[in-house]
Order: C-alpha cells, then sequence, then structure tokens
C-alpha cells in the first residue's frame, strides 16, 4: 500500500511539473477537497477537481460574499440552473456576454444561436482567451467544462453538436453571464 501511494504522489508531481513547464500555468490536483486521506483519491479524480492560477484569485470565503446564492452555485461550486429558466435563454438582443463574476468578455450576440437545448448557446467564444476547457468526467459522463480564463469560474460545457463553421455548442448557464448591451448598433 505505501508503495501505491508513493507511486501516486510521484505521478501527481510529474503531471505537476509537465503542466506548469508546458503551458506556464500551474496546475494543481486537489484531491483533498472530499477528504483527507488519499483513500477516495479515485472518486475525486473522476470529477476532475482542478485548480488552476487565474488572473483574479479569490478565496471562497470571498466569491461568497460577492455572488448570490444561485451564482456560487453555478460558478464556483459548478453547478447547473434549470433548463429552459436561464434569462439569457431566448435573449436576442446585441452585445456582449460577460462573466457574472469578472467582467471578462466571454460571447458576442453574433455566435449566439437558438440549439433548443434550455440553455443559451454559442458557436465559439468571444476570443480563444476567454474561455479555458476542461476534460469533465463527473456524472459518469465525460464532457469539456467551460471555464472563464480570467477568474477560473464555471460557466458550462461544449459539445461537438453545433452548427457550423465550428461545429460547437458552447453551452452556458445564464446566470453565470452579464449581458452589456450594444447600444452603438441600435442609434442610441
Amino acid at each position: 500500500m505505501k508503495k501505491y501511494i508513493i507511486f501516486l504522489l510521484a505521478s501527481l508531481l510529474i503531471l505537476l511539473f509537465f503542466f506548469s513547464s508546458e503551458s506556464g500555468k500551474s496546475i494543481l490536483v486537489n484531491i483533498s477537497h472530499k477528504s483527507d486521506s488519499l483513500k477516495n483519491y479515485r472518486e475525486v479524480k473522476k470529477t476532475e477537481v482542478i485548480e488552476m492560477k487565474y488572473q483574479i484569485n479569490k478565496h471562497d470565503s470571498e466569491w461568497e460574499k460577492e455572488l448570490t446564492p444561485e451564482q456560487y452555485k453555478v460558478l464556483r461550486e459548478r453547478g447547473t440552473e434549470q433548463q429552459f429558466s436561464g434569462k439569457f435563454y431566448k435573449n436576442h438582443e446585441t452585445g456582449d456576454y460577460i462573466c457574472a463574476a469578472c467582467g471578462n468578455l466571454l460571447f458576442k450576440s453574433d455566435t449566439k444561436y437558438n440549439s433548443g437545448s434550455g440553455w443559451p448557446s454559442y458557436w465559439e467564444p468571444a476570443a480563444d482567451s476567454s474561455v479555458v476547457l476542461v476534460e469533465d468526467n463527473s456524472f459518469g459522463m465525460t464532457r469539456t467544462e467551460v471555464i472563464c480564463a480570467r477568474c477560473g469560474s464555471h460557466l458550462g460545457h461544449v459539445f461537438d453538436d453545433g452548427p457550423n463553421p465550428t461545429g460547437k455548442r458552447y453551452c452556458i448557464n445564464s446566470i453565470s453571464m452579464e449581458f452589456d448591451k450594444d447600444t452603438a448598433k441600435k442609434g442610441k
């Protein structure tokens, strides 16, 4: 058992070195958020709990003070709002969608489309640097989680069943965003 634990720890260190040297970002695999021991390592590994250093780094207690309870559940605890309930699901105005936690530009209205999924959907982010994509193996399936590149907040997931030109469907929780209406294009 000791050899197994040493092997796991050595593997983690190698992964940490590889990721930090390859991407320039510090990546830590959090194996203690559910347990103080390594016996639950596999359970935690399945959920791919990863903490990265972002431009905006705050303690959970700070986020709890700044966000509504509903926003905190989705943005920081990786929750999901109820299907067809979000304030931006049927929004057709021209403007930008920004992160509700930090104000980072995420998506533009000209990439929004009706996917029928029940959540606002976009075929691409505003810029490649707007979001980070992370493998998510929670709930017995493999998906790709979409995270704000500036503060690390959970936004939703991306799927390979979207329209041209990208074939992507960025399925995003409304509560994770704010809308910045483009009044210049409306002549106001």
